[in-house]
């Protein structure tokens, strides 16, 4: 348990040192104010730090900002050694989190449920029911009943 409480501190501290940097250390143009460090999760040994991050704009942008990050590495890794003061300092691999075409994926499906439901209201909304309106019998219809 106290290896996980230390992986989790070192993630927390990780993600604090990236995005600092990235937004005031770095003056590579490719890592402008439109990334962003979404998580950090580190290994049990310590040792590996997987940088998430996410990158307003187009497909060019995600790819200039991911060639950014791979050439910045060793400065972004250096900040994290001496901020961590820890004996090794975790290498660190970037990976561009699939959140956000996840969620515009979800949106859409919900769009498309929305849209269907509506159909569906439209097509029912002068409808009547096959036979009565409440199908079951009441008490008083039972002493009318024949036997």
């Amino acid at each position: 348990m106290a290896d996980n409480a230390r992986a989790k501190k070192l993630a927390d501290l990780i993600q604090e040192v990236v995005a600092g940097k990235l937004q005031r250390g770095i003056k590579d143009p490719r890592l402008g104010t439109h990334v962003t460090i979404t998580d950090v999760r580190v290994t049990g040994d310590l040792r590996e730090a997987t940088v998430f991050y996410t990158v307003y704009g187009d497909d060019e942008d995600r790819a200039s900002a991911a060639a950014g990050l791979q050439s910045a590495k060793g400065i972004l890794r250096s900040a994290v050694g001496a901020a961590a003061g820890t004996k090794f300092t975790p290498t660190l691999t970037f990976v561009a989190d699939a959140l956000p075409e996840n969620a515009r994926a979800i949106e859409d499906l919900l769009d498309r449920a929305r849209a269907s439901d509506a159909k569906v209201r439209e097509a029912s909304s002068g409808a009547t029911y096959a036979g009565d309106a409440d199908p079951y019998r009441k008490p008083e219809d039972e002493d009318s009943a024949p036997e």
